[in-house]
């Protein structure tokens, strides 16, 4: 057995951007462990560090050296490789040459297309510390960094100024040179708190050494609970919760190594301000945990992650005080000129801002998204001028100081400003929610105009950036357009909202000020674009209640065969079939729908619209006309009512005719009346399976 040993590397460096330091770890975590396990070192399962000043990785039991392996090289055909006495060729001597071995050293490969020259031989592999290196480097050159920097007289290249390079494999360093460094076994602690340069004697001392002598917590996830922690504690000891948001949780362990809390104290004036408005100036200017009391309502406090053990806490509290209070004293200036406008004074000012070239101005837009909500509005029977007046209204806080300031507000903020111009709750809240979804998973409109706003509004985005050829391709999507599609959708179906999708979209089309040359083509590609999105949504488990796996694809085919209108026609027949999958007919039926779809499609003869009785000549015919005719009133009444599992289960109960005919009867009878009176049959029993979704696509085992 070959000897093993962990393997650290560690690239030490200037503080790394803090939103990008989770991804960069995991990154380099993967790289290393993909370059490991294709260098055939094995190695247990890999550990990841991170910090603001340190990116590492710990693989435990990497081999010391490649294994022995068999490796086999194909050479010239013999036919080239000798002449006709038998003399090596030009060829054959070059190829052993790049072998290491005479010519006649080679073997002979003789297989049915021909025969070579070919080299069998072992390859030792090489040490582990040859290796290591490159897989190093090449992790570090594929870390999704936009933009690499030069510092120095280097001519590296990383995301910051690197300034220790970690790399043991046991108690040996590997010898490499990296990133303009040579790589050896000091480590460096905290910035402040530690004495200095941290001598590592073998991977297993990196943890204990770092988090001792160092005052840092390499471990990512560790010191993020801990972060947690210490944010909740200090808030319960205001007597509150701390208000922790999972992105500025992760963006606060990304900025520190060592985390202690500073609870601290603002003017309890400043909560007159919208709640949405203090947490914006607290979380996202200042990077501060907010507190809420027992009531729900915010308190006169913040909650600060340090990224040290002060001396003086008390001077660290105050210093954020000092900070803070500047950033609220300017929210609370932005609200009281906010308001001294209604929100309906600033629409005009929609015309002098561009939506997007050739889409024309935000006024534009607001138009466009109320002409098509009110249409929606109408088809659901809500109150079309509510729609109206919001839709106009919707991107008139664009215009204000405060969401100019914090531009995660808008249509928060017009909520507000609304209200406060005297416009009725019903548009406020519409204002708000025609945002909504704002990211995937998050809460959808609730209310009636919200939610026919957020249709608008997402279909007039996409109608208009299609109309202009600027679809998304491959990860491209500057205009956020699977996001609005996905918004969309879940709107539609989660929402419960009966809405013909083509039609909707020929409507939203109509409004785009683009000439079309090929309307019927446009459409038809924003209607696959939409379904797309509505595919993935199933299969990745994101749907309500359908985990991954619950929607697989041929189901998802069938029922798309059938282009339902609606969206929530379409989850309603999709999750019958999902239903249908698990009876145990299901696999009878599939097959024999599969049979019944490749008969019809090899018919080339004219049949007529339904089976005469009068023609059966065999008593199974007769039987299965007659399961289908006693089913039909159900049927028909199941599919009215979308009751489409019901349908599904009727159908179920042809399982037995079904087989019977098949087994006794020839379909495609001598006799041409007899053939296609049968065939007839089978169209009709075809019709009825397809009413729900097209079952013949179906993999049922």
């Amino acid at each position: 057995m070959a000897a093993h040993a962990d393997f650290l590397v560690e690239i030490g460096t200037e503080e790394l951007p803090p939103r990008a330091l989770r991804a960069l770890e995991l990154a380099f975590l993967d790289g290393i462990s993909e370059g490991i396990r294709a260098a055939r070192l094995e190695g247990g399962t890999p550990r990841s560090f991170a910090t603001p000043r340190r990116l590492a990785v710990l693989v435990p039991g990497v081999r010391l050296e490649q294994p022995t392996s068999q490796v086999e090289k194909r050479g010239p055909p013999l036919k080239v490789a000798f002449d006709a006495g038998g003399k090596p060729s030009r060829a054959a001597e070059a190829f052993a040459k790049t072998c290491g071995v005479a010519v006649d050293a080679l073997q002979k490969l003789e297989t049915a297309e021909g025969a070579w020259l070919v080299y069998r031989g072992e390859d030792p592999g090489l040490a582990a510390t040859a290796v290591l290196p490159g897989i190093v480097a090449e992790a570090l050159a594929r870390l999704p960094v936009p933009r690499r920097m030069r510092w120095g007289s280097h001519e590296a290249e990383f995301v910051r100024p690197v300034h220790w390079l970690v790399m043991l494999l046991g108690e040996a360093v590997v010898p490499a040179t990296l990133l303009g460094l040579e790589a050896g076994r000091l480590s460096r602690g905290h910035r402040f708190m530690s004495s200095g340069s941290i001598e590592l004697a073998s991977p297993a001392d990196y943890l204990p050494a770092l988090e001792g002598k160092g005052h840092v917590l390499p471990d990512f996830g560790a010191r993020q609970a801990r972060v947690r922690e210490l944010a909740l504690e200090a808030g319960r000891a205001l007597g509150g919760e701390t208000v922790i948001e999972a992105a500025l949780l992760e963006e606060v362990t990304a900025l520190v190594e060592w985390p202690t809390s500073i609870t601290g104290r603002f003017d309890a004036g400043y909560l007159e301000l919208p709640e949405e408005v203090l947490i914006a100036t607290l979380q996202g200017q200042q990077r501060y945990f907010p507190v809420r009391g027992a009531d729900g309502r915010l308190l006169a406090n913040f909650i600060t992650i340090s990224n040290l053990e002060s001396r003086d806490p008390e001077q660290v509290r105050l210093g954020n005080e000092r900070v803070v209070k500047p950033r609220l004293a300017d929210a609370a200036f932005f609200w009281e000129q906010d308001l001294r406008r209604p929100l309906a004074e600033r629409e005009p000012g929609l015309a002098g801002v561009v939506f997007q070239r050739g889409l024309g101005s935000l006024q534009d837009k607001s138009r466009r998204t109320a002409a098509l909500g009110v249409q929606i509005a109408d088809q659901l029977g809500i109150d079309a001028a509510v729609v109206e007046r919001a839709a106009r209204l919707a991107k008139a806080d664009l215009l204000t100081d405060m969401v100019k300031e914090f531009p995660e507000l808008q249509g928060r903020m017009g909520y507000y400003y609304a209200l406060r111009g005297g416009e009725p709750e019903a548009v406020a809240i519409a204002i708000d929610e025609h945002y909504m979804p704002r990211h995937a998973g998050e809460q959808l409109a609730a209310s009636g105009p919200g939610r026919c706003l957020a249709i608008a509004e997402r279909l007039d985005t996409l109608a208009g950036i299609f109309a202009l050829g600027k679809r998304p391709t491959g990860n491209k999507d500057p205009f956020g357009l699977r996001r609005a599609a996905l918004g969309l959708v879940r709107t539609l179906i989660e929402g419960g909202i009966e809405l013909s999708l083509p039609a909707t979209i020929d409507a939203a089309l109509a409004g785009q000020p683009v000439r079309v040359e090929d309307p019927a083509a446009l459409a038809a590609g924003l209607y696959e674009f939409l379904i797309e999105r509505l595919r993935a949504w199933y299969l990745d488990g994101q749907a309500p209640g359908l985990p991954a796996g619950a929607i697989g694809t041929e189901m998802f085919e069938a029922v798309r065969l059938r282009a339902p209108a609606s969206p929530l026609d379409f989850h309603a027949r999709l999750l019958a079939v999902q239903a249908f999958m698990r009876m145990p007919e299901a696999p009878g039926l599939a097959m024999a729908n599969k049979r019944i779809a490749n008969i019809l499609r090899g018919n080339s003869e004219a049949l007529p619209a339904s089976a005469d009785p009068a023609l059966f000549t065999a008593a199974e015919e007769g039987a299965l006309h007659a399961a289908v005719a006693a089913l039909l009133p159900g049927h028909e009444a199941g599919l009215a009512a979308r009751r489409y599992d019901e349908v599904l289960q009727r159908l179920a109960g042809l399982r037995e005719p079904l087989d019977a005919f098949f087994t006794a009867v020839m379909v495609m009878s001598e006799d041409p009346v007899e053939r296609r009176n049968r065939l007839a049959l089978l169209q009709e029993l075809r019709r009825l399976f397809l009413d729900v979704a097209d079952l013949s696509c179906l993999n049922v085992s």
